[in-house]
């Protein structure tokens, strides 16, 4: 990893089967103060129970990263949680975006559809970028929690 980052919090990870092999690359390459919540292997598993685990760890200021197969399916089960604004990924400029302007707090991964130098650029974006303090942005963040 080139880029040094200065993210000192732990960073959750989960992953169900299909993101299991992502998750363990970036586990070794990326040199950060993971906490991998499972999955632990690659027999098929549910993607909502890790993404329940993580969101369930989550507290203010926190990252975390959730590796399924399309990234769908952990982003749409986060983001059933309140304090959980996660942002499915697919380059760099969608997770650029989805910190500045959507202050998200869960990086959403596809791995079937990721290589890992392109997933570790997608996290390496998410990790050092702040979200864009402005009174615009900070409306459309409090009426995500609002319930409809």
């Amino acid at each position: 990893m080139s880029e040094k980052i200065s993210y000192s919090l732990p960073l959750f990870i989960a992953s169900d089967h299909a993101g299991f092999a992502l998750k363990q690359q970036l586990k070794i390459q990326a040199k950060l103060n993971w906490k991998d919540l499972g999955c632990f292997n690659s027999r098929r598993t549910d993607y909502t129970d890790w993404a329940d685990k993580l969101c369930k760890k989550m507290q203010n200021n926190m990252f975390g990263v959730l590796i399924c197969g399309t990234g769908q399916g952990m982003c749409m089960r986060a983001n059933r949680y309140p304090q959980i604004r996660a942002a499915l990924c697919g380059d760099k400029n969608m997770a650029q975006f989805s910190r500045k302007h959507n202050k998200a707090n869960v990086l959403c991964l596809a791995g079937r559809f990721l290589s890992f130098s392109q997933a570790l650029k997608i996290l390496l974006t998410f990790l050092t970028t702040d979200f864009e303090n402005n009174q615009t942005y900070e409306k459309r963040i409090k009426k995500l929690s609002l319930r409809v």
